[in-house]
């Protein structure tokens, strides 16, 4: 393995980085060494988006496609290969704001202006998206791709009115050719191999023998969670094996027995789309994980993997059944994800093992699937409480449940006595007011920061009431009459 510097694209050229620590993170870079300080540091955990930049890769087509990332908690030596866009870039060289940012200026978007660097951003990776495709978004959807920005000072609806001005505003188009070229240059550059302490394999075969030699190394996807340990705990982190660059576990696609395949390295973005597709009854969960730069970053096999117990993938999973796969070497082994985690934070990982993908079966016909997230802000914030709730009814009778909630145990897990008291009987009142008691058995909630213990028993018992008031056979509430963010009257 052959030492190299970082290299990727910025400012219209190839940059080199030779010296500075592997987990330096990109927005030191960019302020101290870089001198680029329109970019601000705000909470330094990836929750305000005054850092907010945007990445540039080769998608498979060979096509420049853009991520607006928190240059906060992202490390260095993961712009490799990739181009770097802050908004020292946005400006034409003649001085002409971006339609963006005159679209700030004129709706008055900004008053202390510590937060409209990340804003202009995001709001330019939406302009792009969007010009690309040949498609205006609504309101409601520049509020979800403003969702990993706050502003404490001017208020969302002057910045919204931006969002919606800039696409009056005469288009101003990057020129991609030469980031392209630049790109594809920096393709033929070996795999990064940085001051023997961080490794940036590309292929599944040389990942699986980097963590069979290394099983000390900590496996770094999207940093989205070990990040913080540098800027919020100031940990010293072992060698780090970065799984980004392997495209195999990038991949998702549909097996030949109907299940759809999630690879380890798969964005959230992407992984959520995907069963959002298939089922429509997600798609607030997916909107609420996080925000869209960490969406784009962060990997629903790191979320499973990290195992928080109120991580929000897993519920979901669990109740769609789904498996996860695990490799060490050339050994692959599938297990049920509810049989994956063993207590708090730990799992049935062995030495030198790792998480290749995620397999979810098709649902059968028939099945109701819910997923409910209770949280103090309806954007970008950590839950009290996830469940995922899946449940199918023949002739009135239960012939399928499956209930998983987190934030109610040490680890994600399904209500194992709710389900029985559910399973094979008549799906009406009575018998969820028996499964809603059975959930004192099931669970015995922690109280911390976010939550008490009663008020988490007392709404997983109620989301339960709301699982039956969808669903039930007579009258069954549409999604306008439970939800004050129903989407399609919202524009």
């Amino acid at each position: 393995m052959n030492a190299r510097p970082i290299r990727f694209f910025h400012r219209s050229e190839i940059v080199e980085v030779a010296d500075a620590a592997p987990t330096r993170t990109v927005l030191e870079w960019l302020r101290e060494d870089a001198r680029c300080t329109g970019t601000k540091e705000g909470c330094a955990e990836g929750d305000c988006g005054a850092c907010t930049v945007v990445l540039g890769r080769l998608d498979a087509q060979g096509e420049l496609a853009l991520q607006p990332v928190n240059a906060c908690i992202q490390f260095l030596p993961t712009l490799d290969g990739k181009a770097l866009f802050t908004v020292e870039d946005l400006a034409s060289p003649q001085g002409a704001l971006h339609p963006a940012q005159s679209a700030m200026v004129e709706c008055h978007g900004s008053q202390c202006g510590f937060c409209t660097p990340g804003f202009v951003m995001s709001l330019w990776s939406c302009c792009q998206r969007h010009q690309a495709a040949g498609t205006r978004p609504t309101r409601q959807q520049i509020a979800d791709d403003l969702s990993g920005n706050l502003c404490r000072c001017t208020g969302y609806r002057p910045i919204l009115d931006a969002g919606q001005r800039m696409f009056d505003l005469p288009e101003t188009h990057l020129a991609t050719e030469p980031v392209v070229q630049a790109l594809n240059s920096l393709k033929a550059d070996p795999p990064l191999h940085y001051r023997r302490a961080f490794h940036a394999p590309r292929t599944l075969e040389a990942l699986a023998e980097l963590r069979m030699n290394r099983p000390e190394a900590r496996l770094l996807a999207g940093s989205t969670d070990m990040g913080l340990w540098v800027t919020k705990q100031f940990r010293e982190l072992p060698e780090l094996i970065y799984v980004g660059e392997v495209t195999e576990l990038q991949r998702i696609g549909q097996a030949g027995d109907g299940s759809l395949h999630i690879g380890a390295g798969a964005s959230l973005e992407a992984a959520w789309q995907a069963l959002a597709q298939r089922h429509p009854t997600l798609r607030d969960v997916w909107l609420r994980f996080a925000s869209l730069p960490i969406r784009m970053v962060g990997t629903m096999g790191g979320n499973v993997a990290n195992g928080s117990p109120i991580g929000d993938s897993a519920p979901v999973l669990m109740a769609l059944d789904a498996q996860i796969v695990l490799q060490r070497g050339e050994r692959v082994r599938r297990m049920p994800l509810a049989d994956f985690y063993v207590d708090y934070m730990k799992n049935q990982l062995e030495p030198g093992e790792f998480v290749q993908g995620l397999e979810v079966p098709a649902a059968p016909t028939g099945t109701e699937l819910r997923a409910y997230k209770i949280s103090k802000r309806f954007d970008c914030d950590i839950s009290a409480l996830c469940a995922g709730l899946a449940l199918r009814v023949e002739d009135n009778q239960v012939a399928h449940v499956r209930l998983a909630f987190g934030g109610m145990a040490a680890t994600v897990r399904r209500a194992a006595q709710a389900e029985a008291a559910l399973l094979g009987q008549a799906w009406d009142a009575a018998r969820v007011a028996a499964a809603q008691a059975a959930l004192a058995e099931d669970f015995k909630p922690l109280s911390d920061m976010r939550a008490s213990s009663g008020y988490r028993l007392k709404v997983a018992q109620n989301l339960l009431q709301r699982l039956w008031l969808e669903t039930r056979a007579s009258g069954p509430l549409p999604e306008s009459a439970v939800s004050v963010w129903h989407r399609e009257t919202m524009t």
